[in-house]
């Protein structure tokens, strides 16, 4: 009970946003241990430190090869390439921050590409809303799509085993058919305000991308790296290596042939996230122990019947409600060990599909409202400071229902692929 109530305690306080999440996850994961719920070596034991590698790994790479100015380029080039028409600028920049997504962390990404947005728009003297909502709900599909793209997907990566390949191969084809409905979905929607006169199309057609590379020499360094710990990502699994090894090997031959200032470097790096998931992993840690995820394991296999399918549908929409109203991170945390009871009480032929309908659930469901990801936040942040006030219903009209269309999608592409 002391267990579940600490859990469900600090959930609260992590979706009221009243003291910051990373306080209350650690202050969470004290409380077990000093009450001896948990003790210190089972707490270690219960942090995937596989994940906080990783992140930590590509968070070193991408706060490196960020100062050579390449994502500006891309953004820029995205909007030339559109010849200054906004409505494919939008096409454009949502696919860009769905690509980047995809090798990038979310958060990472939408802070390089928003502000480079608000300059197009103000080029074109138009509302940037429409481009924002399109990179956010980009940003949270494109992260679906590899291990490393997403958190919820490393967490799962590293408890299921599954490698960068597996993700590839199974999430990406949906994940591009899901990405080619949202984009049409905010062109029929936003395609009326997106009209410009020629005149503002041409100044468009000016800008330079070239321009915004600052450092080649930097930026020929960076994407060698980058290619090598994506091969390394690719291989892993046949050399037998963990996903956070590749990402800290890459990180540490990136540091050494750019000699950049390590204490520089490790600024950058999100430590408040790296401590979050830290406290997580000791909160989901008690209630493993205690028994509590093992009880909920037998009561939703009772529900569903132990039927694979039925098993898979709840997870994926359970999932994807869910993390429309409360952070995914914590979710996904919680529902791992749950779906391993599921395996090991159930005697499920395969736990795969398992995997991918969490994973399916968690990512997209974020696109839900204003507060389903760390992305939706920080964009919503990025864009008040600039005059640009995003309220939760506004996004929601647009978001929630393109958020339900990829889980439909989502539902059809298990069911033909995984359930039948």
């Amino acid at each position: 009970m002391l267990a579940t109530g600490v859990f469900l305690l600090s959930y609260v306080l992590i979706i009221a946003e009243k003291i910051h999440r990373t306080v209350v996850a650690l202050s969470g994961g004290a409380i077990l241990i000093l009450a001896g719920i948990i003790s210190q070596e089972e707490a270690v034991k219960a942090i995937d430190f596989n994940t906080i590698g990783l992140l930590v790994g590509m968070m070193l790479i991408v706060s490196i090869t960020r100062r050579s100015g390449v994502f500006e380029y891309l953004a820029i080039k995205a909007a030339r390439l559109a010849r200054g028409e906004p409505a494919a600028i939008m096409v454009y920049l949502a696919t860009v921050t769905a690509i980047l997504s995809a090798f990038l962390d979310n958060v990472t990404t939408v802070l390089l590409i928003v502000p480079v947005t608000f300059a197009i728009a103000g080029q074109l003297k138009i509302n940037p809303w429409p481009f924002l909502i399109a990179e956010v709900l980009a940003s949270n599909i494109g992260g679906t799509a590899t291990l490393i793209g997403d958190p919820p997907n490393i967490m799962i990566g590293s408890a299921a085993r599954l490698g960068f390949v597996d993700f590839l191969v199974n999430l990406t084809p949906v994940v591009v058919v899901i990405h080619l409905f949202t984009v049409a979905g905010l062109w029929l929607i936003y395609r009326r305000q997106l009209v410009v006169s020629p005149e503002l199309k041409a100044e468009i057609m000016q800008l330079d991308e070239n321009e915004q590379i600052k450092d080649g020499v930097l930026l020929r360094k960076s994407l060698a790296v980058l290619a090598l710990t994506i091969l390394g990502f690719l291989v892993h699994q046949y050399l037998h290596l963990e996903s956070a090894t590749i990402a800290l090997a890459g990180a540490s031959l990136l540091l050494l042939i750019t000699r950049e200032d390590p204490a520089y470097v490790l600024q950058a790096v999100e430590w408040p996230v790296i401590f979050f998931f830290v406290g997580l992993f000791i909160l989901v840690g008690g209630l493993v122990e205690t028994g509590v995820i093992e009880t909920l394991a037998r009561e939703s296999l009772q529900f569903t019947g132990g039927r694979l399918t039925a098993t898979a549908m709840l997870i994926l929409w359970l999932s994807a409600i869910a993390s429309a109203f409360i952070d995914n991170i914590p979710f996904v945390a919680t529902m791992i060990p749950l779906i391993q009871d599921m395996g090991r009480l159930g005697h499920l032929p395969s736990l795969l599909p398992l995997w991918w309908a969490l994973s399916l659930g968690a990512c997209l469901g974020g696109n839900g409202t204003l507060i389903g990801a760390s992305a939706n936040v920080v964009v919503a942040g990025m864009a008040e400071k600039r005059g640009v006030f995003i309220s939760f219903v506004d996004f929601m009209k647009v978001a929630f229902p393109l958020m339900i269309i990829s889980i439909i999608i989502s539902t059809l592409y298990l069911w033909l692929f995984y359930l039948q």
